[in-house]
């Protein structure tokens, strides 16, 4: 898309048309009416920005879906650490150890609250960074970081994690990515994310 169809009228519907579908999708399933509600008025904004010729500057509609992107996932972790709500990350490894017969601790639904917390940190991190970079550096800047260093720093952040999850508690039971990707698809989230 940036090389061959960068100033295509249709190129900011192909950017943001899938996160908006996606998102419009969960809130449609979980009855968020708001957020329904408001990727439905994104759509119509989407159309309008494609009917009147596009945008004279695609740099921005990157940053802005890389933003998006990231924005996105930090809500959706966000949401979840309302009073009343399980974390995300709780929920999942509730379901994990659940679905493997054993027993999920007090301590393991503070460890995984708190993550949960960090991973909206991280995201919100990684939106300011773009966004700085996108102001302050040259466009090459960004891209190398938007193309190579965000997917390196989420790796980051899980091998990370995982390290330091063993360290600080290693009576925590030792769980395979395989099964906490099982785990994900049967929770009933990873069918609408």
């Amino acid at each position: 898309l940036m090389v061959h169809a960068a100033n295509a009228p249709w190129a900011v519907a192909a950017l943001f048309g899938p996160l908006l579908v996606a998102v419009g999708g969960v809130g449609w399933a979980r009855r968020q009416w708001l957020t329904l509600a408001a990727c439905s008025v994104l759509v119509l904004v989407l159309g309008v920005i494609v009917a009147r010729g596009g945008v004279q500057d695609m740099q921005r509609m990157y940053v802005l879906q890389h933003g998006a992107i990231h924005l996105t996932l930090a809500w959706s972790f966000a949401i979840t650490l309302r009073p009343g709500s399980t974390p995300f990350i709780t929920a999942l490894a509730r379901g994990l150890h659940t679905r493997l017969g054993q027993d999920f601790t007090p301590a393991m639904h503070h460890y995984t609250a708190r993550l949960t917390a960090v991973w909206v940190a991280y995201f919100l991190g990684m939106t300011a960074v773009s966004a700085l970079l996108f102001w302050l550096a040259p466009w090459d800047i960004w891209s190398v970081f938007c193309n190579l260093v965000t997917p390196l720093a989420a790796g980051a952040m899980f091998v990370g994690e995982h390290l330091l999850r063993y360290r600080l508690h290693p009576e925590f039971a030792r769980i395979t990515l395989r099964a906490a990707f099982e785990a994900y698809q049967h929770s009933g989230r990873g069918a609408g994310s």
